[in-house]
């Protein structure tokens, strides 16, 4: 093991611009100085020594001045300093002074302040040299007598590690430390003692399990979590035990813990498939998410019950909870309530469909006018799309949600109206039964409609689905009463010079005089006089209508109107005055005939969709399948029979299972840099391991000359938003010898990052300067924090406005395999998220000529948006540096 890789218990903050201090001062304090004097020349060697100088020279002076003061704040930084400082010889022996030490240390092992019996006891779990533990056991020993529990438990924690590191001075630790659990009462002391026990003899630990397995819901809740763990090991390593303790893991479930009640759900799950455990473990999950007020561990826990709903065999149980589960929507949160809303949507059945429908209704109606939260909307918008899907999938639902979701069609936010509106436009066109219900219901929020683009779809939907004559009297006088007095010109002019006051704004047509035959005056409306038939009245109100439009325009009455919409609205005058069959059929046959056709596309997409996720959850096995056994099995093949305690830990640690390509050293070796050349007097190379937030930089440094190279320090420097969390120590390396040198990077954000520096080392012996070596950079790839994620066309739509930041990378591909088959062009959307939570949208719009034969290149482009300048310029640069690899 290289100095770098030396196991290191303390971290120290030190101030880079500080000067470190002559061994002649820190001498001089150390033994003439007062306490504050010692106090602070310890603490300068103690970063010295850490930074990589020896000092031995100090040692003894330490012992000597330093070691028999009854400070406190001495005695504090004693333990770290013994902690560092090295102990043996270059060849491996105990120092002599150490002796001085020990007996220091066995004096306060026996010290009256419980404090220093304590502390001294947690720093003899660092020591790894056992000669100096020996003389100490008989002390270590009497201190689990102590009547402090502070030294009592620090006690267990000594013998434990001891035991596990150096066997033979204390090997009847577990019956020493069971003989302590038994009669011990503090509930720190307890858990210290029955974790050692777990880990050294687990048979004794059952054994105290087994006599007090009644008494455990009144243990404390530390003592509770490691029952917890022990239980689910021992039921890990031999299934025939759990019917022995799966009574106890229920009675956990009552804990006052919400951590012992969320890893006894965790443990019933794993124990037991029986719907009952299931049932029980999930009403767990669902009341700590309800009571937890930390968002993360809610989202947490509903991870927990979404992955119980993956297993076939679970989900009917999980769909009796439905309504327990609706429970969490009271949550503000936004991520919260997305994620519960589509478990609640996976669990949905023609039993609690019903209820689910009256709930969600009554979450829209407390949307309504609420604006105190900033995500309202968003709320208001998933609640739709919830009953939308639960009205497409169960039709009977249908007629409760319409007129509930009618009203938010006069929403300010049109995202919520649009969502309404396309559900509406579904329901009409699938439900025959309904339309009278929808059109009645749609025209009496028409007026209050209050967005362009709901206004547009509204129109349509009441134009192509009213066929009876009242309907289309009904739509016509909405419209007559929302534009006002025809001609709209001639209006428009009165009221910009005051002739005409708001009031009578919409008013009746005039009246005028007629005389009959009689000689008698009688009063006739405009259209009494010769009345065409309805249904030419209508379309020459229409004509007139469209006419007074385009009109509009000429005046500048009309806002954000192009020709785009006069050439449609001239293409309507046409047919309105020509009423040929073949437009008749067009506007009246196959407009609704693609709705149609577009909607049993998309309910085609979502059967197959759905058929792909049940065939994921069946666990089929057929009969000349391989039998598994576990102790034969890879650790990356193993799922349900890994010990989840384990994997856990390791994913704290950062240190979690990927499968890796077949050959993993081959995977490993497509991450390794060459950072400087075979000629270097130092040959440098890096491992490149990329682990979420983390980048760790394994080092290579080998000495290619026949020299001593002293203060050997890799100095590395970043560019992005990459930082060094510390900076490498020096290293010594002897002639042709080789260490490796691992240093961490933070990342902050989605961007490509350069890591670049050199190594600086001085030659024994020698009086010049220092040498230098440059190193070649280290290129951090973006594709590392990128993961593939899907989301809806509007979500598409409505974050490629919002994203500010484009980059347009051009295309051209001379790949064989780019584009096949008949078609000759491709356009698609991508979308992608980093683990930081920020999202990618690429456009892509590419083409290959057919008329330029077989072997034309694929050209195009590809529109990047993001959120930030850097994502946006990295995924660019990435799909670059890939062109040009394709076309070598």
């Amino acid at each position: 093991m290289t100095a770098a890789e030396n196991v290191c218990y303390t971290l120290i903050n030190v101030q880079s611009d500080s000067e470190p201090p002559s061994e002649v001062s820190l001498k001089a304090d150390l033994e003439k100085g007062e306490i504050k004097a010692k106090t602070e020349a310890l603490k300068k060697v103690i970063i010295m020594i850490l930074n990589g100088e020896k000092l031995p020279g100090l040692l003894m002076t330490i012992i000597r001045f330093v070691l028999p003061l009854q400070d406190h704040t001495i005695k504090k930084l004693l333990l770290v300093f013994w902690e560092i400082v090295p102990k043996t010889t270059p060849d491996g022996k105990l120092l002599q002074e150490m002796i001085l030490v020990c007996d220091a240390y066995r004096k306060d092992l026996q010290h009256p302040n419980e404090f220093i019996r304590g502390s001294t006891l947690r720093f003899l779990c660092k020591l790894k040299e056992s000669e100096l533990l020996e003389p100490l056991m008989p002390a270590i020993r009497a201190c689990l007598e102590h009547r402090h529990s502070y030294v009592r438990r620090n006690a267990v924690l000594a013998i434990y590690t001891i035991y596990r590191n150096f066997e033979h001075l204390i090997p009847d630790a577990p019956e020493l430390i069971h003989d302590f659990l038994v009669n011990e009462k503090d509930a720190s002391c307890k858990r210290n003692a029955f974790m050692m026990l777990i880990h050294a003899d687990q048979d004794r630990a059952l054994d105290y399990l087994s006599t007090c397995i009644d008494q455990v819901h009144t243990f404390g809740d530390i003592l509770q979590l490691v029952i917890v763990e022990l239980i689910y090991k021992v039921c890990h390593a031999n299934p025939s035990e759990r019917a022995r303790f799966i009574r106890c893991i229920y009675n956990l479930l009552q804990s006052s813990s919400p951590a012992v009640k969320y890893e006894a759900a965790g443990t019933l799950v794993t124990l037991s498939s029986a719907p009952t455990a299931i049932k029980a473990a999930a009403q767990c999950y669902i009341d700590l998410i309800i009571k937890e007020s930390d968002n993360n561990v809610k989202l947490i826990v509903l991870d927990r019950l979404i992955e119980l709903k993956e297993h076939p065999t679970h989900e009917r149980v999980l769909q009796d909870l439905v309504m327990d589960i609706l429970r969490v929507l009271s949550t503000p949160d936004l991520e919260v309530r997305k994620k519960t809303l589509q478990l609640a949507l996976d669990l949905v059945s023609s039993r609690n469909v019903e209820e689910l429908v009256i709930v969600l209704k009554k979450e829209v109606i407390k949307t309504n006018n609420v604006t105190e939260h900033e995500d309202t909307d968003k709320y208001r918008q998933l609640l739709v799309r919830t009953l939308h899907s639960c009205s497409v999938r169960f039709p009977d639902m249908a007629a409760n949600v319409i007129p509930v979701l009618m009203e938010f069609l006069s929403d300010t936010n049109e995202a919520a109206a649009a969502d309404v509106l396309e559900f509406v436009r579904e329901a009409i066109q699938r439900f025959d039964n309904l339309r009278p219900l929808i059109i009645e219901k749609m025209l009496e929020v028409f007026h209050a409609i209050k967005t362009v683009k709901i206004y547009r779809g509204a129109l349509w939907i009441l134009g192509e689905y009213c066929s009876t004559k009242e309907d289309i009297q009904s739509v016509m006088t909405e419209v007559r009463r929302s534009i006002g007095e025809i001609p709209i010109v001639d209006n428009e002019i009165k009221k910009e010079t005051g002739e005409l006051k708001p009031e009578d704004e919409v008013s009746a047509a005039p009246a005028q005089k007629l005389v009959t035959e009689m000689g008698t005056y009688v009063t006739q409306s405009a259209l009494s006089s010769s009345r065409p038939s309805k249904k030419e009245e209508d379309r020459w109100v229409m004509s007139l209508l469209l006419c007074d439009i385009v009109t509009i325009t000429c005046f500048g009455f009309a806002l954000r109107f192009n020709y785009d919409d006069v050439d449609r609205i001239s293409l309507c005058l046409k047919v309105l005055s020509e009423c040929s069959p073949l437009m008749n059929d067009i506007f009246n046959k196959e407009c609704r005939k693609s709705l149609s056709h577009m909607l049993a596309v998309r309910l085609e997409e979502e059967k197959l969709s759905q058929k792909k996720e049940s065939e994921k959850r069946n666990v089929t096995v057929q009969a000349d399948d391989p039998i598994s056994f576990m102790q034969l099995t890879a650790k990356n093949e193993m799922t349900s029979k890994e010990d989840q305690f384990q994997l856990s830990l390791l994913a704290a640690m950062g240190n979690t299972q990927r499968k890796e390509a077949a050959d993993p050293l081959a995977s490993k070796l497509n991450k390794v840099t060459q950072l400087t050349g075979f000629s270097d007097p130092v040959y440098a190379e890096a491992y490149v391991h990329v682990n979420q937030y983390d980048i760790v930089l394994d080092v290579l440094v080998v000495n290619q000359t026949s020299d001593t190279l002293q203060n050997c320090t890799l100095e590395l420097a970043t560019l992005g938003d990459l930082k060094l969390v510390e900076k490498p120590s020096p290293l010594t390396l002897a002639p042709h010898d080789f260490a490796n040198i691992k240093a961490n990077v933070k990342v902050a954000s989605t961007e490509n990052g350069i890591i670049f520096g050199n190594i600086v080392y001085d030659v024994s012996g020698a009086a010049s300067d220092r040498n230098c070596v440059v190193l070649s950079d280290i290129h951090i790839d973006i594709m590392d924090y990128i993961q593939p994620a899907s989301c809806t066309d509007a979500e598409f739509r409505q974050m490629w406005a919002e994203f500010e930041w484009e980059n347009k990378v051009r295309l051209h591909l001379l790949t064989e395999q780019a584009l096949s088959g008949f078609c000759g062009f491709m356009a698609a959307n991508l979308y992608a998220r980093s683990i930081f939570g920020e999202d990618a949208l690429a456009n892509v719009s590419i083409e290959k000529p057919i008329h330029l034969g077989p072997d034309a290149a694929v050209t195009g482009h590809i529109r990047i948006r993001a959120k930030s300048q850097g994502m946006a310029l990295s995924l660019g640069d990435k799909i670059n540096l890939s062109q040009k690899k394709a076309n070598l």
